[in-house]
């Protein structure tokens, strides 16, 4: 289901291109890049301060908003959730310390 749901949403998000800034809140995104990036931002602040006050609902749904907002900027970016799902395939089974490395 979780794959489904992000495939659902980045063929939404791709139809959101063609609509006017005026009648969608992620073409109004579109539009203002800079406003798209603040929001990433900002979702994430909110993610981390659910985090440090051990809220896990607050956890679930700023996450979810910061995903969201992310899904928006790579879409905008002409990427997928899918392009990232194939990053985390390629570092799976491979040390954290390693993988840091290799990016030198």
């Amino acid at each position: 289901m979780s794959n489904d749901i992000l495939k659902e949403l980045a063929a939404i998000l791709e139809a959101r291109k063609s609509e006017s800034p005026d009648a969608s809140y992620v073409a109004s995104l579109y539009a203002k890049p800079d406003k798209m990036l603040e929001k990433i931002g900002e979702e994430a602040t909110e993610t981390i301060i659910a985090a440090k006050n051990e809220d896990k609902e607050q956890i679930i749904y700023e996450t979810a908003d910061l995903w969201f907002h992310t899904m928006v900027m790579l879409a905008q970016k002409g990427l997928s959730p899918d392009d990232v799902l194939n990053e985390l395939a390629r570092r799976f089974g491979v040390s954290g310390h390693d993988e840091k490395a290799s990016r030198k």
